[in-house]
């Protein structure tokens, strides 16, 4: 089985990532508080376009693999796509992201708040993927 992917709406959500982080870490919502709890000084000198083009990559690459785990979920189970897209997104993020998160960060001695915020994050960003994937489905 090979799932039924529609690009277009896989590019809108790699940009949609990009949104919800350029307005999650804006000083005035998380960006203060992030940078205190990890560490990172504003105005380093340090060039944010390498970042950026390596968060587009990742975003297009998370993007694609959710829009065909959701068309699997969706072909499997049936009903709602836009259900099985944020249930999927959901279960992946809980079982493989924030999983992830907790475990690394625990082993660094990272803060709890900044694991928090980041798995938020993550939380964030993912449904709308899936929202944006959920409401425009494959045409086949």
């Amino acid at each position: 089985m090979i799932p039924e992917i529609n690009y277009w709406a896989v590019a809108v959500a790699t940009l949609s990532t990009m949104i919800v982080g350029a307005i999650w870490y804006t000083p005035k919502v998380f960006g203060n508080a992030w940078m205190r709890l990890a560490k990172v000084s504003p105005g380093s000198g340090a060039s944010a376009v390498g970042p950026i083009l390596v968060t587009l990559v990742v975003s297009f690459i998370t993007s694609w693999v959710l829009a065909g785990a959701i068309w699997i979920a969706y072909a499997f189970y049936g009903g709602s796509f836009l259900v099985a897209a944020l249930l999927t997104g959901v279960l992946l993020w809980a079982g493989l992201t924030a999983a992830r998160f907790i475990t690394h960060d625990a082993f660094e001695g990272r803060p709890p708040a900044l694991t928090v915020m980041n798995c938020a994050h993550e939380l964030v960003t993912i449904v709308v993927l899936c929202f944006v994937i959920g409401i425009w489905p494959p045409a086949g």
